[in-house]
């Protein structure tokens, strides 16, 4: 065959590869917004995507698992879910394609899928939430467009309110749209957003979301805006332990409260591991902990359980945030009032500690210190482990991406092969923590590991806060992934 000809059949086969994820863009769609059934591809969210972005998550996916898993395979599985009439769900549709190459041989699609997907079709109906965005800055507007985003046919959770201090005027509106429309670090939304000062109010995605002025819980009347048995998800900081968060319990037309820090003498959630010991019926305020908590206890869960962790010590390198100075200033901790922008910075962190609130075996085993960088998003937790039993940088690799691929932390941790892996290329992923299998350290014994953990502090928290928010509201769909 010669160059052309093989050129020319190089540019067919693209053709027809782009063609089908077309078309699987439209059966992703249809799927969402007609029967709120949600596919992705290895954790990776598949609404909104365009033809290449797919194209390349379908490559990563073929090289994770370590098969040939390709476009026409996910179009023809996504065919056959769309054909059973399932209820609502969230499949892993990756996962499927990689099963149905391993078990095929005696089974059709239609049966193969039926079979896996069974369980799906016994789900009673669920009963959408009302949802409160207390405070509307980094984490809240991240969870605003990821609400709005996933809204479908409103049979989840809804986006009814945001709560703000502050008179609202036409500017303050158009502010606040024009901060939810563009991001320096996560970009555009992929949606609409305008402001209406008449409904006071921000129309997003074409859907009404009250803009609400209070200076305190207690005053709100949810109920007035139509608003019942809502979530409230504290993004402010201003309240952290149960006494202060029960104040949202005070409005009329709340329900259940969710802080987006650590709380003191609430629960401490790090979804995934053990969000299950906390039945959403007999408590109604809840923590998700901070991104570094996130970040770390699900791989700490995975050394624990499979090596068992003597000690060890927590440094983050971590995103500077809101709450450092842009110049240098005044500040009320040490070293934070330098440029954020222009030092690294020596400080605290809780999040060592705060691993034994989620894995209680840790209570007194971790050491943990922080170091803010000039990124504006973005970190990095470096585990220094001391095992009980010994582990090479082989076997605690394979450990890892077996988690990563299968069973309760699937979606928590997601499992880099790159060798090039930046700060830069881990923002917008979901998960909370992303294993760097080519960084991982074993000493002569094995008993001594390093364990590197990127994680996107204000995107891959804001999926957990949305993962935990989605149990508090009992709005569970069948998940197979």
């Amino acid at each position: 065959m010669s160059y052309n000809e093989l050129y020319e059949k190089e540019l067919a086969f693209q053709a027809d590869r782009r063609r089908a994820t077309v078309e699987f863009i439209r059966i992703i769609s249809d799927l969402w917004y007609d029967d709120t059934i949600e596919l992705i591809l290895f954790r990776n969210q598949l609404i909104d995507r365009n033809v290449s972005e797919i194209l390349n998550l379908v490559e990563y996916a073929s090289e994770f698992v370590e098969k040939p898993i390709s476009i026409f395979d996910a179009v023809e599985i996504a065919r056959e879910i769309k054909n059973q009439k399932l209820s609502p769900s969230k499949i892993d549709i990756g996962k499927l394609v990689y099963e149905y190459h391993i078990e095929s041989n005696s089974k059709n699609i239609e049966d193969f899928i039926a079979e896996k997907l069974s369980d799906a079709k016994k789900i009673n109906g669920i009963e959408p939430k009302d949802v409160v965005l207390y405070g509307f800055g980094r984490i809240g507007r991240l969870l605003a467009r990821e609400l709005m985003t996933r809204t479908g046919k409103g049979n989840l959770m809804r986006l009814r309110a945001i709560v703000t201090r502050g008179e609202i005027t036409e500017t303050v509106l158009e502010k606040r749209a024009a901060l939810l429309r563009n991001d320096s670090v996560h970009g555009d939304f992929p949606g609409t957003v305008s402001a209406d000062i008449e409904k006071q109010a921000l129309i997003i995605n074409g859907t009404t979301v009250n803009i609400i002025s209070a200076n305190s819980p207690e005053e709100i009347d949810y109920t007035s805006y139509g608003i019942f048995d809502a979530l409230v998800i504290d993004n402010t900081g201003a309240f952290r332990d149960k006494e202060a968060l029960s104040r949202h319990l005070a409005s009329k037309g709340v329900s259940k409260v969710l802080l987006t820090a650590p709380g003191k003498g609430v629960p401490n959630i790090v979804h995934g591991v053990n969000h299950l010991e906390y039945e959403p019926t007999k408590v109604d305020v809840f923590s998700a902990a901070s991104c570094t908590t996130n970040a770390i206890t699900p791989v700490l869960k995975v050394m624990e359980d499979s090596f068992g962790v003597i000690n060890g010590h927590l440094e983050t390198i971590h995103a500077y945030t809101n709450d450092q100075n842009l110049v240098d200033n005044m500040h009320k901790k040490y070293r934070r009032g330098r440029a954020a922008a222009l030092n690294m910075v020596i400080t605290e962190t809780g999040a060592g500690s705060a691993v034994s609130k989620a894995l209680p075996s840790f209570e007194g085993k971790l050491t943990s210190n922080a170091i803010r960088v000039p990124v504006p998003n973005g970190s990095l937790a470096i585990l220094n482990l001391r095992l009980e039993n010994a582990a090479s940088k082989e076997t605690i690799n394979s450990v890892m991406k077996k988690y990563a691929l299968e069973g309760d932390l699937v979606e928590q941790i997601k499992y880099s092969l790159s060798n090039e892996l930046v700060s830069s290329d881990i923002v917008g992923t979901s998960a909370p923590a992303i294993f760097d299998s080519n960084a991982t350290i074993s000493n002569n014994d094995g008993k001594n590991v390093i364990l590197y953990v990127w994680y996107d502090n204000e995107y891959g928290y804001s999926h957990q806060v949305i993962r935990l928010a989605r149990y508090i509201s009992q709005v569970r769909r069948f998940t197979y992934y």
